[in-house]
Parts: C-alpha cells; structure tokens; sequence
C-alpha cells in the first residue's frame, strides 16, 4: 500500500513512457504530432463547417463527400494523439493549443461558394500532405518506422482526399 506521500508524488510526476526513440527525437517528433494533431482538428473543422454551409445544385454530392472527409479527419485525431502518448510525449490539451499550433488557417467568413470551398480544402489537404512529409522525415532519422508508418496511410488518405476535391473541382 502506497503511503499519501507517494501518492503525492506520483500526481506531481510528469507523463512519462518508456520508449526505445532517443529523447531529443521523442521531444522533435512528437511536437510535430502535436502540430499534426492541431491541423487535423482544423481541417476538420473546416470540412464540417463547409459541409455545414453547403448550397446550390450539386449540395447532395457536395454535403456528402464531405461528412465523409470530415469522418476520415476525426477517426485520425485519436491515432495521433495516441502515437505521441505512446512514444513518451504529451498532446494538445485545448482548444487554445490547437490554435496556437495550427497551421491550416481557419475561414470564418459568412459564405463561400461551393467551388471556393472545394478548392480551399484542395490545398489545404496539399499543405497538410507537406507537413506529414516533413515529419516522416522525423521519423526516418529517429528510426522511427511505426510513426513512419501510421504517417504513410495518413499521406494516402491526404493525397486521396485531395484527389477527389481536384477532379470535383475540374470545369
């Protein structure tokens, strides 16, 4: 049995894991997770809020292939939490964080057309492919391969994403 003491001392103890990635490489990658994460629920945010404000005569085709974005965005946000928790880093913990990390820009105007929409969410899914890149770079220097990997189908998922926003964009 634990003296309160020790107990104490436990809830002041910082999260820790234990994890075979060298320390600078955990405190380099998993602040590019958190950064990942941030621009996730961003992008998710603004594929729902498109979704939302959706209109005109292709709105079926349009409001549906983004809920299925949206969906795809929100069942990452866990895995790349997860990844970072996993390696013996700490994730966001705000809404105040997101913002300060996010790198997808918000749009808060009061409408958009459709087109404008679905080319505004292109590039920011090119942007965010970039940035997967960039830490599965990370990844490769810190022999990193099952944060590589999870990057990877991320990628995938980003460039299909992007894909399909292009050619629904196409005259």
């Amino acid at each position: 049995m634990s003296t309160k003491a020790e107990l104490i001392e436990r809830q002041k103890a910082p999260l820790t894991t234990p994890s075979d990635i060298d320390p600078a490489s955990v405190k380099e990658i998993t602040g590019a997770l958190n950064a990942l994460l941030a621009d996730t629920f961003s992008l998710y945010l603004k594929t729902k809020n498109f979704h939302w404000h959706m209109s005109g005569p292709h709105f079926r085709d349009y409001h549906l292939l983004l809920d299925d974005h949206g969906d795809q965005l929100f069942a990452m946000t866990d895995e790349v939490a997860e990844r970072a928790r996993k390696l013996g880093g700490t994730t966001i913990r705000s809404i105040g964080h997101i913002a300060r990390l996010q790198r997808i820009p918000d749009n808060d105007a009061d409408y958009v057309t459709p087109l404008d929409m679905l080319s505004e969410l292109h590039e920011d899914e090119k942007a965010f492919t970039l940035s997967m890149r960039a830490a599965h770079a990370l990844c490769d220097d810190a022999g990193d391969v099952a944060t590589a990997s999870l990057l990877e189908n991320w990628i995938d998922q980003s460039q299909r994403r992007s894909w399909f926003l292009f050619e629904t964009t196409r005259a």
